[in-house]
């Protein structure tokens, strides 16, 4: 059952994703129940989170359940086992989604993967997340391609990736925030390995985001982006994070900062989510999800996008 659905859904996704050149994408997204997987391919390397729940087995009857599922991914899409990283991650309920960002491991295995021209550092050993999150392929080249002059602000910038792209889309200066110096390191070697070297336009902040929008003075950005977690409570941080609660002041507090004709890109993986459009200050706010969604995501995605105009 699981061999007919993975070859399907491969069959038809790399074809898709051939056509579009590109070669790192999502290939299977828990269609099946008693398979939760999510595995994405990273060139010639797949990435495999299991999501855990309640299978019924115990330690080794999983263990060779997991192994005969390896087997069959490695065969039908032609991968070496040794090349598949295998992740198990809990369902991530709405206070605990902080977690995400801990490091789990160390064995630093860190490869570099492309995308659009552009590359990347991608680990798939150490952490729960690769280091750069698919599911936004396209609102990155939509920053690429509105970025050209621009002051640009990345809020919650992760490993910069959207930094990246503002950068290769000719920004005037791009200005990189996040809480964690871990990512904000990783972040730089983004820059560095796309020759992104120029150190008065690019700038990497280590700060608490929702402090630091309280100090930026009006018409200090003209593109912000802004793709905060669901939740966080790190002892850094002055006060929590709870983006259902927080975003009203978090965008009115980006919208502050930005020129008279400033666009922010809001995004949260937050599924519940409900915008509270009324008492938001712009001028005008524009639901891109489905145009933003990639075809490795469409009727899986579980995250929103928006274009709010100032």
């Amino acid at each position: 059952m699981f061999e007919n659905r993975l070859s399907k859904v491969f069959k038809h996704k790399s074809k898709l994703a051939r056509r579009q050149n590109i070669s790192c994408y999502r290939v299977y997204d828990h269609d099946l129940p008693e398979f939760p997987f999510a595995i994405e391919l990273y060139e010639d390397k797949v990435y495999l989170a299991e999501y855990l729940r309640r299978h019924g087995m115990n330690d080794d009857e999983h263990e060779v359940w997991l192994n005969d599922c390896l087997m069959s991914i490695s065969k039908i899409m032609e991968i070496k086992e040794e090349k598949i990283f295998v992740r198990q991650r809990k369902r991530m309920s709405h206070r605990s989604a902080g977690a995400q960002y801990e490091k789990l491991d160390t064995e630093n295995h860190f490869f570099i993967a492309e995308e659009s021209g552009l590359k990347f550092r991608v680990n798939l050993t150490d952490y729960l997340d690769t280091g750069l999150f698919l599911d936004h392929r396209i609102t990155r080249s939509l920053v690429r391609s509105e970025s050209d002059h621009l002051r640009v602000l990345n809020l919650f910038c992760y490993t910069g990736s959207f930094s990246v792209y503002a950068a290769a889309g000719g920004a005037l200066s791009v200005a990189s925030v996040d809480l964690s110096k871990t990512y904000l390191s990783w972040a730089e070697d983004n820059f560095n390995i796309n020759k992104l070297r120029d150190k008065k336009k690019y700038h990497f902040i280590h700060a608490d985001v929702k402090q630091y929008l309280k100090t930026l003075p009006p018409n200090s950005f003209d593109l912000i982006i802004m793709d905060p977690p669901t939740f966080s409570n790190s002892k850094r941080m002055k006060d929590f994070l709870d983006i259902q609660t927080d975003h009203v002041t978090l965008i009115n507090d980006a919208l502050r900062a930005a020129s008279p004709q400033g666009i922010l890109y809001f995004s949260t993986n937050y599924s519940k989510f409900l915008l509270d459009e009324k008492r938001i200050n712009a001028a005008q706010i524009k639901d891109i999800t489905k145009a933003t969604t990639p075809f490795d995501f469409e009727g899986k995605l579980k995250r929103w996008c928006f274009k709010v105009m100032k």
